[in-house]
């Protein structure tokens, strides 16, 4: 595997690339960390992207304005930027555009849907994990955002959603519920799973992320990456 670093255009912005040598394009993944706007935590990006790496897709982490630098503007246009690297590099990043996708965790959740969302997107999917969707968490994260349940639109990308029933950071009614509603209300292909375990900000929630999250897991909750990768094989087409 191959892992480098490019810079975008966007200020204190960047693009990790994690590329499995093939002999064919494969399905690619970016990948939205979450941490409030004060962090990018290892435990949903370069943990992440190495598992689905181990799945055959080609992985991408995109770092976007945090700490003093952070702008929920800024970050968006780090999306963007990344997205347009790589579907103009696609041959030798060796991904197949067609089954791009983007997926976010928390504050990410909320970017990855936003761009989702965007007319000119160039995700293929979208997967969202114990995502922020309404901009209740503002004031918190010291930022700016959009209500994404409110830019839903019958051209949003299918979309897996996942949470635990134990989030007190963004809870089901004021987040999942009202955006699942919204994907539902635009009959946009979607599947959500609302786990009775779990929490909030535990990534993979195994081990392998647990090692580096205070030893936050949860083998029921853990499941949500299987299910994910089912249905991007049964719905989405990407296997």
């Amino acid at each position: 595997m191959d892992i480098k670093n490019v810079s975008l255009k966007q200020d204190n912005s960047s693009l990790d690339i994690y590329q499995s040598s093939t002999d064919e394009k494969l399905p690619g993944i970016v990948i939205i960390g979450g941490g409030s706007y004060k962090q990018l935590k290892e435990r949903d990006t370069e943990r992440v992207a190495l598992t689905f790496a181990t799945q055959a897709f080609q992985a991408y982490v995109v770092n976007y304005p945090v700490l003093e630098n952070k702008s929920y503007a800024g970050a968006k246009t780090a999306i963007e930027q990344s997205f347009d690297y790589i579907v103009s590099h696609a041959d030798d990043l060796q991904v197949d555009v067609d089954k791009l996708g983007i997926i976010g965790f928390s504050a990410g959740g909320q970017l990855a849907a936003d761009y989702g969302n965007e007319a000119d997107t160039h995700a293929k999917f979208v997967m969202l994990g114990y995502p922020v969707i309404k901009p209740t968490l503002d004031e918190k994260m010291g930022i700016k955002s959009t209500d994404v349940s409110k830019t839903v639109t019958p051209n949003t990308p299918p979309t897996f959603v996942w949470g635990s029933i134990n989030d007190g950071l963004t809870p089901f009614l004021d987040h999942i519920h009202v955006y699942a509603e919204a994907l539902a209300k635009n009959k946009v292909p979607f599947e959500v799973h609302e786990f009775g375990t779990g929490n909030h900000g535990i990534a993979l929630a195994n081990k392998w992320t647990a090692i580096v999250n205070g030893d936050r897991g949860d083998k029921h909750m853990s499941r949500w990456f299987r299910l994910g990768l089912e249905w991007l094989a049964e719905v989405v087409g990407v296997k």
